[in-house]
């Protein structure tokens, strides 16, 4: 929860930073001479680029969010067993043999977002962030195409299958 509240604080910070910036932006504009109308328009691609970063950021972790509750009611999220550091980080050799049962569930079954969402903790917890990122998008578009259509196909590792961290 205390994650949550953090995300949306900060996402007001930048929704009132971004309101700002092009503002000034506007102001640059309507000064009229041809250098601040062109750093004018230059500032208000700043914003519109953060925009959608944090709106595409966003979407991504409602969707994330929407998996875990599903799989939560279901009682399929992966349990947090994992050996601790003295620290509180996960242990790597934890971490890596949890990835290991997670690889080999998710070969087993490609089709299954279940099983890319868990794959996708696995990659968090062995601190692999970018292919973390990629079986859980993997996960929402099965998801999606389970209830519309089509499904996509995976390329976390680069090889189309998932890869060790």
């Amino acid at each position: 929860m205390r994650a949550k509240i953090t995300y949306f604080v900060l996402a007001a910070v930048l929704v009132v930073y971004f309101v700002l910036v092009g503002s000034r932006g506007v102001l640059l504009i309507q000064q009229g001479t041809l250098v601040t109308v062109a750093f004018g328009a230059a500032v208000l691609v700043l914003p519109l680029i953060g925009a959608w970063f944090l709106w595409h950021n966003t979407r991504f972790a409602l969707s994330a969010g929407q998996l875990a509750r599903q799989l939560e009611a279901e009682g399929g999220l992966p349990e947090d067993d994992l050996a601790r550091t003295p620290g509180g980080r996960i242990d790597r050799d934890s971490a890596d043999a949890a990835f290991a049962r997670r690889q080999a569930e998710t070969e087993a079954r490609p089709e299954d977002w279940r099983s890319w969402f868990r794959l996708a903790v696995a990659y968090h917890d062995a601190r692999d962030t970018p292919r973390a990122r990629k079986a859980m998008r993997h996960a929402i578009a099965l998801r999606r195409a389970e209830r519309s259509g089509p499904v996509p196909s995976a390329d976390v590792g680069g090889a189309g299958e998932p890869q060790a961290p």
